[in-house]
């Protein structure tokens, strides 16, 4: 079942946008998009209809691609409880295997906070359920 966000939740995605200047390099780029596409003759209004659809379209896969990986990290939670080889079994092995050192190295920090993340939502989830 897909819960519903709260207005806190929301409120926090949209701080984060703010705090890593996502509006900011937003309109920059749609600047730079818009600029290019006059100079090639086609109308600005069609380039920022496009851009904005683009740039929601990614945030909505992104929040998709996240609240996937916290359904496997719930999963394994709900199974075994924390383990010490999580960050192994969440990593696409694939993508993985063609990476190089410095790739590898960013992935699985990047990976590990997604999970700390996940366990942290997991135990708050836990606890609300709980006390209701």
């Amino acid at each position: 079942m897909m819960e519903e966000k709260t207005l806190k939740q929301y409120a926090k995605e949209a701080k984060l946008r703010l705090k890593n200047g996502f509006w900011q390099n937003y309109h920059r780029d749609l600047g730079e998009k818009i600029e290019k596409a006059s100079e090639a003759g086609v109308a600005p209004s069609k380039v920022k209809e496009y851009y904005t659809y683009v740039v929601s379209e990614n945030i909505k896969n992104r929040k998709d691609d996240e609240e996937e990986f916290y359904l496997k990290v719930k999963k394994i939670l709900d199974e075994e409880g924390e383990i010490s080889d999580a960050i192994g079994r969440l990593t696409d092995k694939k993508a993985f295997d063609k990476m190089t050192y410095a790739e590898r190295q960013k992935y699985t920090l990047t990976l590990s906070e997604r999970y700390l993340k996940a366990v942290e939502r997991y135990r708050e989830e836990k606890a609300l359920h709980f006390a209701n």
